[in-house]
């Protein structure tokens, strides 16, 4: 899996368990097929008639990688996969694919509610792993929508929800990229503009928050309980849901918002990235609060996300990197994202260790910080 004349200690450090900073469910259901293939396709759409979303890089890469860890041959066919995955059951195919991983605390985001999901706590049962819980801000809102009479209501409910949430969190997380776009006015919205917002939004309370005004105010009043609580706060950036404009989940496009924040000392982590990854470690490089990881590009990318670590570490600090697998739905995201992110750090270090730029001690070191020991450091685990 690693290049095979890394030093020891340098593979004992990219082999060492991962914290998981930013991860969703897995389904616990039985999979057909085709609800198997729209799982791994970040578009949500089925391939074109007479195609297969196996035929990409995720899914060469469960063909390859996870076959073994449900017992199958390397590049089984598709067919035979989902029918040993099926055979298995959800339950098990789940816990070969999560402890396969290797790792060691799961962060959660729960802000997708769905019974056929496995909790932050079901996660770490399966995984073997500790879980913790990353509160979703959006369906803090959606919730107060739904019980608020009046706006005041909202805008008194609103703060007080997410402090109680926030209690039993290790951080919050917004996905304004994908209702907002993150270039957004960066002030904090006056009080007379939420309550009109608001007297807007509770003539509609069941609808997707879009409102600019109410969606500012949301992301300040969760900076406000995270700076209470000591809290860093997630910003889902690059690719995700396809109903949103690509190029306005662009972290660049949130600099604004991270100047604003720097005084108040909340630390920013930017989430997924790709395409933008330099971007996003330009940031980081620039700004003291702000973190980074590339979340699903490892499982998505495959073989390619050697070239997306090098990106990454042309500038960004090693103390801001992150692992996150940005799993969902299934846990062969979980296991790939891993897996390729082992594997391209280990290509990484071994190009820097060949130039004599780092030494082993470095190289191990740096492992650590980026698989764990920065995640510790910033969810205070």
């Amino acid at each position: 899996m690693l290049p095979v004349d890394l030093p020891d200690t340098v593979r004992e450090a990219l082999l060492a368990p991962l914290v998981d900073h930013a991860c969703h469910g897995v389904r616990r259901d039985e999979l057909s097929r085709a609800q198997f293939e729209l799982l791994i396709n970040e578009g949500a759409s089925p391939a074109p008639p007479g195609t297969t979303h196996f035929d990409t890089p995720i899914g060469a890469g469960i063909r390859r990688w996870c076959a073994p860890v449900l017992g199958l041959e390397p590049h089984a066919p598709p067919a035979v996969y989902v029918s040993r995955r099926a055979e298995l059951g959800a339950a098990e195919a789940n816990r070969r694919l999560l402890q396969a991983a290797g790792v060691v605390v799961f962060l959660v985001d729960t802000g997708v509610e769905s019974v056929d999901l496995l909790s932050a706590a079901e996660m770490g049962r399966g995984g073997e792993a500790a879980a913790d819980e990353i509160v979703r801000v959006e369906q803090i809102e959606q919730d107060v929508a739904e019980m608020a009479q009046v706006a005041v209501d909202y805008m008194d409910s609103l703060g007080e929800e997410l402090a109680a949430r926030a209690v039993r969190a290790v951080g919050l997380k917004t996905v304004a990229a994908y209702r907002l776009g993150l270039d957004f006015d960066p002030s904090r919205p006056s009080r007379g503009s939420v309550i009109a917002a608001a007297n807007r939004r509770l003539s509609d309370p069941k609808r997707r928050l879009n409102e600019p005004v109410l969606l500012r105010h949301l992301l300040w009043t969760a900076v406000d309980v995270a700076r209470e609580r000591g809290l860093p706060i997630q910003f889902h950036t690059g690719f995700g849901e396809c109903e949103a404009d690509p190029h306005r989940a662009d972290p660049a496009r949130l600099a604004g918002f991270v100047r604003a924040l720097q005084p108040l000392g909340v630390p920013m982590v930017l989430l997924n990235g790709y395409p933008f990854q330099r971007q996003a470690a330009h940031l980081a490089h620039a700004f003291p609060h702000v973190y980074l990881d590339a979340g699903p590009a490892f499982a998505q990318t495959g073989a390619g996300s050697a070239r997306l670590v090098e990106e990454l570490l042309e500038l960004a600090p090693f103390h801001k990197l992150l692992f996150g697998s940005g799993c969902r739905g299934v846990s062969e995201t979980c296991f790939l994202g891993a897996l390729h992110f082992r594997r391209a750090l280990g290509r990484a270090f071994k190009a820097r260790l060949d130039e004599g730029e780092w030494n082993a001690a470095d190289a191990s070191r740096i492992a650590h910080m980026i698989g764990s020991g920065n995640a510790r450091r910033i969810y205070r685990l």
